[in-house]
């Protein structure tokens, strides 16, 4: 990644495309969870279809783990050329804020590019290897964004969001039954965590969807209307709504969701396992 940061945006993308089509074929079992997926929600479309749609994925996928570089080591310059930022307005002033962000390819680049002009916090994942770990961590840091574990809790965010810090949020992965309900994703039942309309309560907080988008030329991060009425009085029913956003994205830039990950990996009771 470092390596390749600094090369000609050309050179970085066919780079990119002879790394996704070795890849997919090396990586056996993320190639499975994708296509298991893609089965799972896309059943009217044929098997060759949902193959180049696969593929499509993968390609995008090192295309944006490659481009982390950019974000990672590069200028503040280069980053806001790389990433346009569209309907910041829509963000409210002097009121707590989460910035709903689905996992879509872009979502690093969105995040780097908007730490430029916002103090934005957000949880991640710690990584199983603790040097990449800090390597990320400070990567996204960089700018003046902040990021904390998720197994620490929510303390820090919430401080953190009465202090004027808006949450870069991404609740639409599945991370077990505890906290979660099942709702309709493409039609079938996935594990979403109920948190988003916790914390907006807990926070009074607005909650505003940020969707990044990778383009030709780089990245567009998004802004959409902030929700109303939310949270509501059925924190499932919120569950519903924002997983219905997180499919109407997706099914206009399919190849750009996270299929690698297991979104249905937890089952409701009696229902067989999707994945190995």
């Amino acid at each position: 990644m470092y390596l390749a940061h600094g090369l000609p945006v050309r050179l970085q993308r066919l780079l990119a495309d002879a790394a996704a089509c070795l890849l997919y074929w090396l990586v056996r079992e993320r190639r499975a969870v994708i296509r298991i997926n893609l089965a799972k929600c896309f059943p009217e479309k044929s098997a060759a279809e949902r193959e180049r749609l696969a593929r499509a994925h993968f390609r995008a996928f090192c295309r944006g783990f490659l481009e982390r570089g950019v974000l990672w080591w590069s200028g503040a310059q280069r980053i806001r050329e790389l990433v346009r930022v569209e309907g910041l307005e829509q963000l409210p002033r002097g009121a707590p804020v989460i910035v709903l962000a689905p996992h879509f390819i872009g979502l690093d680049a969105a995040f780097a590019r908007l730490s430029l002009d916002l103090p934005l916090v957000s949880m991640y994942a710690r990584q199983k290897d603790p040097r990449f770990d800090a390597l990320m961590t400070r990567g996204r840091e960089r700018f003046g964004g902040r990021i904390f574990p998720r197994r620490g809790g929510l303390r820090g965010i919430l401080r953190a969001m009465r202090d004027g810090r808006p949450f870069y949020y991404l609740p639409d992965f599945d991370v077990g039954a505890e906290g979660a309900v099942f709702v309709p994703f493409f039609g079938v039942p996935a594990a979403t965590v109920t948190a988003l309309s916790g914390i907006a309560r807990a926070a009074g907080a607005v909650v505003v969807p940020c969707v990044a988008r990778m383009t030709a030329d780089g990245y567009s991060a998004k802004f959409y209307p902030r929700w109303e009425d939310f949270p509501g009085t059925d924190d499932a029913a919120d569950a519903r709504r924002m997983l219905a956003f997180v499919e109407e994205r997706a099914r206009e830039m399919p190849e750009q969701y996270y299929w690698l990950h297991k979104r249905f990996k937890t089952r409701p009771p009696g229902e067989p396992r999707f994945y190995e």
